[in-house]
């Protein structure tokens, strides 16, 4: 029985850095299980999109497929937009069974590709001292979604005995500003912001610029393509090609022959 083909689906960027990061993962994905099929798709800004490579999954006779939503937060695009296109890929290929994952989530195994980023700026910098932490993300209007990266932003600073604040560059308070400006109000002087993003670009970019201008001694590199986040798709993967065989079956294309 052949594995579902993996179709990620990220948001997309006009920052070119965006995609070459999703594209490096796919790679590493591949040299993790070379019996997948596994392509790379875009919800905007750059191609190619999910009814492109489903199109051409389905062209090649795949028969089941995963679409896995590369994103940290379970906020708009994974409510809305995700099942969107779930839906229209199942109208657009109904001989396709499809499947949408869950998505990535705040893991805590991200933790360690945080602290992996973290001391490689640290060392970059020559910052020796650190008495308070701000981990950064994109923010949401669900407070459910900021509420995961306020539990992930306790357990970072528990594990490294600092005091830590979860700050959102749009839709919610506090900003990396705000955060590192409050700790600097308190007396503590070396403030670090952890960069909780998958890829660069524009927020991340929004997020250090920010951080940097209200004194933060150092800002993380985005997470990026790591261990950790390829056995968190595979993860996801395996959870719903499970999944998949509860759903009934596609139907199969009628072959009609010539009197």
């Amino acid at each position: 029985m052949t594995a579902p083909a993996l179709v990620i689906l990220a948001h997309g960027s006009r920052d070119p850095r965006s995609a070459a990061t999703v594209h490096s993962l796919v790679k590493c994905l591949r040299e993790l299980r070379d019996d997948l099929r596994i392509e790379a798709s875009f919800l905007d800004h750059c191609p190619p999109t999910p009814y492109q490579v489903l199109g051409k999954l389905a062209a090649e006779g795949v028969e089941e497929v995963v679409v896995l939503p590369l994103l940290l937060s379970s906020a708009f695009h994974a409510r809305i937009d995700v099942p969107a296109v779930i839906d229209e890929s199942r109208s657009r290929f109904p001989h396709l069974r499809i499947i949408a994952s869950d998505v990535l989530g705040y893991d805590d195994s991200l933790l360690d590709v945080l602290d992996r980023r973290m001391r490689a700026e640290l060392k970059d910098g020559r910052v020796r001292e650190l008495d308070a932490l701000v981990l950064a993300a994109a923010g949401s209007s669900d407070p459910q979604a900021n509420a995961s990266v306020t539990r992930l932003a306790r357990l970072w600073g528990q594990r490294h005995k600092l005091p830590v604040t979860a700050a959102f560059v749009c839709a919610a308070t506090p900003s990396p500003a705000e955060a590192v400006l409050q700790w600097r109000l308190e007396g503590r002087r070396h403030v670090a912001v952890g960069s909780l993003f998958l890829a660069p670009g524009v927020l991340p970019d929004r997020a250090e610029s920010m951080a940097r201008k209200a004194g933060a001694v150092a800002v993380s590199r985005p997470l990026g393509v790591s261990a950790e986040v390829a056995r968190l798709v595979l993860l996801r993967y395996g959870v719903a090609g499970l999944d998949l065989l509860t759903l009934a079956p596609a139907p199969r294309p009628v072959l009609v022959q010539s009197a």
